[in-house]
C-alpha cells in the first residue's frame, strides 16, 4: 500500500524537523518546506494526500493560504497549526475550508491521529488500480491517479484527479456540488461550493477541444456536472 503523502508547511526550522522525523517514523511520506512558494512548487509537482499548515508564515499566513487554495479548487485536506490561542482563528479557518486545527506546541501523537482521522474521512476512488477509462484520445487511471492523452502524461493537481476520478466513476450520472464536493474531500460541506466550478473549468481546459462547448464533462444546468463517455 502506498505511504500517504503530506506537505508539511512550517516556518521553524526545528519544529519541522521533528515533525518530519515522527511523522515519517509513523508511515507517511512527508515533504517538509518553509514558505508558501515552496509548498506552491510542491503541490505543482507532487501528488499531496493532506497539507500540515502553520498559520504565521514568513511570506503569508495559513488563513490567506487556505482561504486561496479553496478558491482555485484545490481540494486536498488541510490541517491547520497555530501559536494562537483565540478561538476566533480557529473558527475562521474551518469556515474557509480547513479540516482541522491544531494548537502549538502540539503532541506529535494527536497529530498524527487527526490526520488519520480526516484522511479516513476521504472516500477511496471508485475505480480500482489498473482499471482505465478510455475516451477519446485520453486514459485515465484513478487508481494510479494518472491521466495520458495518446500516451503522454497530463501532470493533474491533487483536487483535479479526485475530481475527475468522481466524475468518471459516475459515467453519465449528473452530479451536484455538494456530491462532488462529498466525493473529493470526504463531506458534504465546504465553505466555497463554487470551488467544484473552478477545478471543471481547469479540467476542460486540460481534456476538451473547445471549453466552452465540451464533450467529456457537461454542465447538467440546476443540477451539476455529468462525464459523459462517449461524444453525443
Amino acid at each position: 500500500m502506498r505511504e500517504p503523502s503530506l506537505l508539511l508547511l512550517e516556518d521553524d526550522l526545528r519544529l519541522r524537523d521533528l515533525l518530519e522525523r515522527y511523522l515519517r517514523g509513523q508511515g507517511f511520506a512527508v515533504r517538509g518546506v518553509g514558505t508558501v512558494a515552496a509548498m506552491r512548487r510542491v503541490l505543482k509537482e507532487h501528488h499531496i494526500d493532506l497539507l500540515v499548515l502553520d498559520l504565521m508564515l514568513p511570506d503569508g499566513d495559513g488563513l490567506s493560504v487556505c482561504r486561496q487554495l479553496r478558491g482555485e479548487g484545490v481540494a486536498l485536506p488541510i490541517i491547520m497549526l497555530t501559536a494562537k490561542g483565540d478561538e476566533i482563528d480557529r473558527i475562521v479557518g474551518l469556515e474557509i475550508g480547513a479540516d482541522d486545527y491544531l494548537s502549538k506546541p502540539c503532541n506529535p501523537r494527536e497529530l498524527v491521529a487527526r490526520i488519520n482521522a480526516v484522511l479516513r474521512r476521504i472516500p477511496a476512488p471508485r475505480a480500482t488500480p489498473g482499471e482505465v477509462m478510455q475516451f477519446g484520445a485520453f486514459a485515465f487511471d484513478a487508481g494510479a491517479r494518472t491521466l495520458t492523452r495518446n500516451g503522454h502524461p497530463i501532470k493533474l493537481t491533487s483536487g483535479e484527479c479526485a475530481l475527475l476520478a468522481a466524475l468518471t466513476g459516475h459515467p453519465g450520472e449528473a452530479l451536484t456540488r455538494d456530491k462532488l464536493i462529498g466525493l473529493t474531500r470526504g463531506t458534504e460541506i465546504a465553505a466555497f461550493d463554487r470551488s467544484i466550478d473552478v477545478m471543471v473549468v481547469r479540467l476542460r481546459k486540460l481534456i476538451e477541444d473547445d471549453p466552452r462547448q465540451p464533450r467529456w464533462l457537461q454542465t447538467v444546468w440546476g443540477v451539476g456536472y455529468m462525464f459523459v463517455p462517449q461524444a453525443p
